[in-house]
């Protein structure tokens, strides 16, 4: 598999020098060299109006903050990072499981964010997807702790690349079970390679919650992509997006799907990479016995 981490940063301070006014069309084409992970939206999806829903930096206005904060991308060296890290985990994941689907190619995005409250007080200034085969997005507000963490974030998240590329995810009989498993394996693949820096924040506050895990544990067998964000993200996110709350703090369906792999892992005697197709209800249906 070739991995080709898109030059975002040299594209973004173009965006950032030009007149506001034109500043969608000189950011599209390189936001369109990542078009292909919005292949299964329906229509033909605009790459400028998806980036400002997924928190990206705002292309229709000034905000004095994007500069210093692109900078600290820059310095920090994050787009080399998370070359070699994605190189590195492919490595680990290739030697543990080497009969498995791989994507001939990896596209990675990597985009600052708009810090608007949401995102730095509820998403914790990161937000991230893997889930479409061949296409790794990452968007960033750059604190310490997220730069700390991007390796592990896009390692993360190549877990659900690789993990999806051997198992179809049908968004319409998809469980609950199944994505708070698939959080699990790739924060414990991450916490393989990067010890507790492997951890999602978004889930560290709920892992100790032996309320919203029962809670968690309750919805593993709801149906349907429109359900995940209350059951997996939690009420914040769910009332953000149009969803119904179910009671659930921040991260739960991280916290719960780190506890239900970890109890797997420790019965089986399996590492995170050797487990990357785990079965999830096998997986739950072991963990739970070990409550």
């Amino acid at each position: 598999m070739d991995i080709t981490v898109l030059d975002s940063y040299d594209a973004m301070r173009r965006v950032l020098t030009a007149p506001v006014a034109d500043r969608a069309e000189i950011a599209r084409p390189f936001l369109e060299e990542a078009k292909g992970m919005y292949r299964y939206f329906p229509g033909e999806p605009d790459v400028v109006e998806l980036h400002h829903l997924g928190g990206g930096f705002r292309l229709d206005a000034d905000d004095d903050r994007y500069f210093p904060a692109l900078d600290l991308m820059g310095q920090a060296d994050v787009w080399t990072r998370v070359e070699h890290a994605l190189g590195r985990a492919l490595g680990v994941q290739l030697e543990a499981a080497p009969g498995i689907t791989v994507p001939d190619e990896l596209v990675v995005l990597i985009v600052l964010a708009h810090p608007d409250a949401f995102f730095i007080d509820t998403n914790l200034g990161m937000s991230a997807n893997g889930s479409v085969t061949g296409y790794l997005w990452i968007n960033i507000w750059p604190t310490p702790e997220v730069l700390e963490r991007i390796q592990a974030t896009a390692v993360h998240e190549l877990h659900h690349n690789l993990r999806y590329a051997n198992i179809v995810w049908d968004p319409a009989t998809v469980t609950v079970g199944e994505h708070v498993v698939s959080e699990g394996l790739a924060d414990a693949f991450a916490r393989q390679l990067y010890g507790d820096l492997g951890y999602a924040r978004l889930g560290l506050d709920a892992l100790e919650d032996d309320a919203a895990f029962a809670t968690v544990v309750s919805g593993l067998d709801v149906t349907g992509m429109q359900n995940f964000v209350a059951w997996v993200h939690g009420d914040e996110h769910a009332r953000r997006y149009g969803a119904e709350p179910v009671g659930l703090p921040t991260g739960a369906g991280y916290a719960a799907g780190n506890r239900l792999v970890d109890a797997y892992l420790a019965a089986t005697g399996q590492t995170a990479a050797q487990a990357l197709l785990a079965d999830r209800e096998e997986v739950i249906r072991t963990a739970l016995a070990r409550a």
